[in-house]
């Protein structure tokens, strides 16, 4: 992977990511993951579902940033294949975050313009620019999104459940990342229109329900 990858995938880089959990809070609320034996299921399906969609338009962002990236239109294509508001509004919280240390770490006037025609960007628009102009691959791009779909849930579940962090950094690295990533930057030069679509309803309807009960008693993770 690129530097630039490994960096935005760090869990110590200043993105914002650490208040969110990819809808595990919630899953765990309910009791549908309570140890380390449920965690490959809920990992390897959200990994072939929003960590899939979010390789995707990270390869395609990155594809973009060293040609004539259409932002606005990238980014509402992501919007239109993410139903939940509460996924849209996690999404652009992160994607927030991560400019404004993308911008420090890799001034560029492409960050720029992607800036000034979408200031809330999605999280992998931005991730996959940022991975583009310090000289990445689309594939690069797609490993740092992917990865971070699920490390991000997992390293939840160590705080959430008091899990062996051994026991749970093991189910993530026998996870297939390198077949979604392959397939991710393999449509990146395509139209925005065409790229797929895989959604979870479940983990949408988590998240609406995350949104709503964390109006009424403190959560961990805003997400």
């Amino acid at each position: 992977m690129d530097l630039s990858a490994l960096i935005l995938a760090d869990s110590r880089f200043p993105g914002g990511g650490h208040i969110h959990s990819g809808g595990l809070e919630e899953v765990v609320a309910r009791k549908l993951v309570t140890s380390v034996r449920d965690l490959p299921g809920f990992l390897s399906g959200r990994l072939r579902t929003a960590g899939h969609l979010a390789a995707v338009f990270a390869a395609a962002s990155a594809h973009a940033a060293v040609g004539q990236g259409n932002w606005s239109l990238l980014d509402s294509e992501l919007d239109a294949r993410t139903p939940s508001l509460a996924q849209r509004e996690a999404s652009r919280a992160q994607g927030r975050g991560t400019a404004r240390a993308g911008r420090i770490a890799w001034p560029s006037p492409v960050l720029d313009a992607l800036l000034a025609e979408t200031p809330r960007p999605h999280h992998p628009v931005v991730l996959g620019a940022l991975v583009g102009v310090a000289g990445g691959s689309p594939y690069d791009a797609a490993m740092a999104a992917a990865y971070l779909a699920v490390s991000g849930p997992a390293s939840a579940a160590v705080r959430l459940l008091g899990l062996d962090p051994f026991a749970v950094n093991a189910v993530v690295a026998r996870l297939d990342l390198a077949a979604v990533c392959s397939e991710a930057a393999a449509v990146a030069g395509d139209d925005p229109a065409a790229l797929p679509s895989p959604g979870s309803p479940a983990l949408d309807l988590f998240a609406e329900a995350h949104a709503r009960h964390h109006k009424e008693e403190v959560r961990l993770f805003a997400s």
